[in-house]
């Protein structure tokens, strides 16, 4: 009964978000990923819901800090402000550099943010789940671009990708880039 209670309590705090029974899935990462490449500016296109990312013109710049970890500035519009938080994110195995791991306050643990895919250049495709005791998993999944709106065939191919990695996309959403700076 005790686990019962804890996954009642935490339910609300997810009921924005997208989760599903079972452990977090484990999919294919960006082959030979080049975090000197990936830097830069992202706009996001699409994504699952987070409720932390309710308003319009949402970007991250991401840049390389001089103590190796990467500087990761994201910003929105939302109730008529820009709204900006800054967070860390390290490659937490040299090995894998894809797998990113990214915090957004000193006093949580770095969460995973995983490149699954991308050219560079126009497009990426980044998911996160957060496992909560192998009972239930949130996913989070983001369609990026180097400029405000992706080709409707590129994001086609950034969804089918994340349904081959057994990922959700029904409540995906196209994130509203009109009318940025």
């Amino acid at each position: 009964m005790f686990p019962i209670f804890w996954i009642l309590l935490l339910l609300p705090l997810v009921s924005t978000q997208t989760y599903h029974w079972g452990p977090c899935p484990t999919p294919s990462v960006q082959p030979n990923f080049s975090l000197q490449q990936f830097l830069g500016t992202w706009y996001e296109i699409a994504k699952l819901p987070a409720s932390f990312e309710r308003g319009k013109c949402i970007q991250a710049d991401y840049t390389l800090r001089g103590d190796g970890t990467i500087r990761v500035l994201n910003s929105q519009f939302y109730k008529g402000k820009v709204r900006t938080v800054e967070g860390t994110a390290v490659v937490q195995d040299p090995k894998n550099p894809a797998k990113l791991g990214v915090s957004f306050s000193y006093f949580t643990p770095y969460s995973p943010y995983w490149v699954l895919s991308t050219d560079y250049v126009s497009g990426a495709v980044v998911y996160s789940c957060t496992d909560v005791l192998r009972i239930f998993h949130v996913d989070y999944a983001w369609i990026l671009g180097r400029s405000r709106f992706l080709p409707a065939k590129e994001v086609e191919y950034a969804r089918q990708l994340l349904a081959k990695e057994n990922i959700d996309t029904f409540k995906m959403s196209v994130t509203d880039q009109t009318g940025c700076d």
